[in-house]
């Protein structure tokens, strides 16, 4: 097969500059740019080149995605294809590539395209252009399917091409009907409708008329159901919905990495490792290939690679498709070394930035955490700066009122003063937390379980905060906070102060014998980061990068590992002052007494290398819908999100991977409002990279999210949806389409008139009076031969309805509404002309 040949230089139509949309389509060879309002819009016959540019502080990163038709050739699929390594190649390498197929796009290729996506029928082989002359010259039926990822196609005008789950457009140029599936939801009818307003504002400037038909109540729309009739046929029986093809979590789940190499002259993929993924199995040296569930095929390009490898990734991914049988549908990503997607990088259990380190070994840098103690964690910066309060995880500085209780016989049991700050592994408590933000009072509740505690008063701790969050109205952010891993602003509102101890209970009944040695790890450099964890009383649980406090039956030992700061050390020893009434005996790291290792049961190896600095502010925010109610667990991701997405009849998952948010809408049924953390908790246990099932839960209701939510949202709006319009003021607001209705109705009606410019459409004939014949009297008959009184040129006007569509194919009203040379090519190919 000879080497495909492209035409256009890519850097003469690139621009890498502009953050946004740029798309083009392969025509003859050559990339040529699609206008913006086309964008979305996609023939079946052809392919395109889409690159996404996003501007990050001073740098930019890109996303290149060639998107296949469903027929398109394959000549224009490799000239895709090679363009997209030639855009990589002029943006630096940096850019992460993206195989796309009609029908089977990724969350990130569908999160452009906010209104939907639109396949037309046809491509740059049959003469369709990008923009289409004449937009009103228009009668298509677009079949709407989706939720939150919304795909309008092109079927066949009949009634045939219905079923009641699904919302369908039927476009007349002039006027758009919608008609919504009696088993449609209020979510599939709403994104029909922003659908069906995007066509009449983008296709038609504004100048045409969008009307609604209710598949169950048609009887209201008389006027409009005559219309779809006439276009349409007679109505007829309706299917039952369509299934919509799910994806099974299990699948996602189950990833697989694959080392490629050329290096014996041929393609050889060798299984290297299996979930959960290490990144370190990643040698910049060569190239990788990742399975995921033959759902996603990930390929990794090492810097070091060599180039055929790198240029021939694609075609590797090909080979590997066809060797294991998957479909040609199933979504490509490559990724270059050092500018991988998130998605990647949510698939390995922990994601490091090289060559960053802190702690032992290296120059601490100070100017680090004075950064970030600048950093004023009031409410009213909090609440000025979302965007800071998110990546800080910080509402305020934890300077509110906080009452804190303990699970006792089911009950809430005030805890002491004496005891506050005091956490032990087999109780349960919850932390009410009280701030202020311009006169408006709200609250967190913060459930704390014990590792240790009773399977009863688990249940008990949950139950009492569904109690306490109705006492306040459901406006209490809920935050399920499993034993170690307590959040930042717990801690702050401890002021440095939280002890956790391993087992035991401070109920004054508990029986729990205190052990004469006890060591703690301490973790953190300021007040609002510090905590002391009770560890296993052994010297393989020391860590030179930190401070620790070893409590025994004589004396208490303080240990400063030689990697931890100075601010590590003060934390350290006010701690130490809670943990044990008795003096401290400060040793250094290698200057460690006899008895302090007797009592660690003796000197061992430690961690004592340099601690890796994980680069949080890199963290990429996911938002998914979660839901159950197949019987399986299913998360859709919504890409390239904003506020907007936030559906009031749902819950929506926030993935910032230490933290897991659950938004509840106000329109959420019962059902997925008391299983949300169960949701969540799927959610954890079935992602690729074998997340931890104790990742703190964090729920927050409609109408009152805190900073470290809304800060991940760009230009969150807290009034959206205190002005927001249900779907029924929406479909009122698009007015009254009678007017229109009855215009198109007069233009279809029987006519006299004959129109002879060949770009015309053809307005309906009057065949009332006219006789019918049999389709085998008029087909394929010369003019002799016709029934008497038959006009030759009109052989059409003499077929009953039923045949007219057998013959031609299509309605009456659909043939007469297009061009009058297109009419006269059906009819050659019919035999009517």
């Amino acid at each position: 097969m000879p080497p495909i040949e492209v035409k256009t230089e890519v850097p003469k139509v690139l621009n890498k500059t502009t953050p946004g949309l740029q798309i083009w389509r392969v025509e003859n060879m050559e990339l040529v740019a699609c206008p913006p309002k086309t964008y979305g819009q996609f023939y079946e016959g052809d392919s395109y080149v889409v690159l996404y540019t996003q501007k990050i502080s001073s740098s930019f990163t890109y996303d290149i995605h060639f998107w296949l038709g469903n027929s398109t050739s394959v000549d224009e699929q490799g000239a895709a294809a090679i363009y997209t390594t030639m855009m990589d190649e002029h943006l630096g390498g940096v850019a992460v590539q993206h195989r796309e197929t009609q029908g089977y796009e990724s969350p990130t290729f569908q999160g452009y395209f906010k209104n939907g996506i639109i396949y037309k029928k046809g491509g740059v082989a049959s003469g369709m252009k990008q923009v289409e002359t004449n937009t009103y010259n228009v009668r298509r039926l677009l079949h709407v399917k989706g939720k939150k990822h919304v795909v309008a196609g092109e079927v066949d005008m009949s009634w045939n091409s219905f079923n009641k789950g699904d919302v369908f457009l039927l476009d007349l140029g002039n006027l758009i009907i919608q008609w919504n599936g009696p088993q449609s939801n209020y979510t599939e009818r709403l994104k029909g409708m922003n659908l069906a307003k995007d066509i009449r504002d983008r296709e038609r400037g504004g100048r045409a008329q969008v009307t609604i038909v209710e598949g169950d109540d048609e009887e209201s729309s008389k006027e409009a159901m005559n219309l779809m009739k006439q276009a349409l046929g007679e109505r007829r029986e309706i299917k039952d919905s369509i299934p919509d093809e799910v994806v099974d979590e299990k699948l996602k789940s189950s990833i697989k990495l694959f080392h490629v190499s050329d290096s014996s002259g041929s393609l050889v993929v060798q299984e290297v490792a299996v979930k959960p993924l290490a990144q370190d199995l990643l040698n910049p040296e060569d190239c990788f290939l990742l399975d995921q569930g033959g759902i996603r095929i990930f390929i990794w390009k090492g810097r070091k690679s060599s180039k055929r490898e790198r240029t021939e990734s694609l075609n590797m991914a090909e080979a590997y498709k066809k060797a294991k049988g998957y479909p040609p549908s199933v979504y490509v990503e490559t990724v270059n070394d050092g500018s991988e997607s998130s998605v990647f990088k949510q698939l390995f259990s922990k994601w490091t930035v090289k060559g960053q380190t802190v702690g032992l070994g290296t120059t601490h840098s100070p100017g680090k955490i004075a950064k970030v103690e600048q950093i004023k964690f009031d409410v009213n910066s909090m609440h000025a700066r979302p965007d800071i309060a998110a990546q800080q995880k910080m509402v305020d500085d934890g300077s509110g009122e906080a009452e804190t209780w303990r699970i006792e016989n089911s009950e809430l049991v005030p805890v002491d003063r004496k005891w506050l700050g005091h956490f032990y592994g087999s109780d349960c408590y919850l932390i009410l937390y009280t701030y202020q933000v311009s006169g408006k009072m709200h609250y967190i509740l913060y459930m704390w379980q014990g590792r240790h505690a009773s399977t009863s008063e688990l249940a008990a701790c949950a139950y009492q905060a569904v109690i306490l969050d109705q006492k306040y109205n459901g406006e209490a952010m809920q935050v399920r906070v499993p034993m170690g891993k307590e959040p930042l602003h717990l801690m702050a509102i401890f002021k440095g102060k939280m002890v956790i101890y391993e087992e035991g209970s401070s109920k004054e009944d508990s029986t729990y014998a205190q052990p004469a040695v006890r060591l703690f790890h301490v973790q953190g450099s300021n007040e609002f980061n510090t905590r002391a964890i009770e560890v296993v009383p052994r010297s393989s649980s020391l860590n030179s990068n930190d401070v620790f406090v070893l409590s025994t039956a004589t004396c208490c030992y303080l240990w400063y590992g030689k990697g931890c700061s100075g601010d590590e050390r003060e934390m350290g020893k006010s701690l130490a002052d809670i943990i044990s009434k008795r003096e401290k005996q400060v040793i250094a790291e290698g200057q460690e007494p006899a008895d302090f290792w007797v009592n660690l049961g003796g000197k061992s190896q430690y961690a004592s290398g340099k601690r890796l600095h994980e680069d949080n502010s890199q963290i990429t925010p996911r938002l998914f819908e979660c839901s159950n109610k197949t019987g399986r667990f299913v998360a859709t991701e919504i890409s390239n999100f904003n506020q907007d997405d936030l559906d009031e009849n749902d819950v929506m998952l926030l993935d910032i991977w230490d933290q897991v948010f659950l938004w509840i809408g106000r329109g959420a049924n019962d059902t997925e409002k008391k299983e949300a953390v169960v949701t969540a908790q799927e959610y954890l246990k079935t992602h690729p990279a074998g997340r931890d099932p104790d990742t703190p839960i964090l729920v927050v209701k409609q109408g009152f999210e805190p900073p470290t939510f809304t800060g991940w949202f760009h230009a969150w709006d807290p009034h959206m949806w205190s002005g927001g319009k249900s779907y029924q003021e929406l479909k009122s607001e698009l007015g009254d389409a009678t007017d229109i209705i009855k215009i198109t109705v007069d233009l279809t009606k029987p006519s006299s008139q004959t129109n002879n410019s060949s770009n015309s459409v053809g307005l309906l004939p009057s065949t009332t009076n006219l006789p019918i014949y049999p389709a085998e009297d008029l087909v394929n008959r010369l003019a002799e031969d016709l029934p008497k009184g038959v006009d030759p040129a009109k052989k059409e006007e003499y077929l009953s309805e039923e045949e007219f569509n057998l013959v031609l194919g299509i309605s009456r009203l659909e043939f007469y509404s297009m061009p009058l040379w297109k009419q006269q090519n059906l009819k050659k190919d019919k035999g009517l002309f």
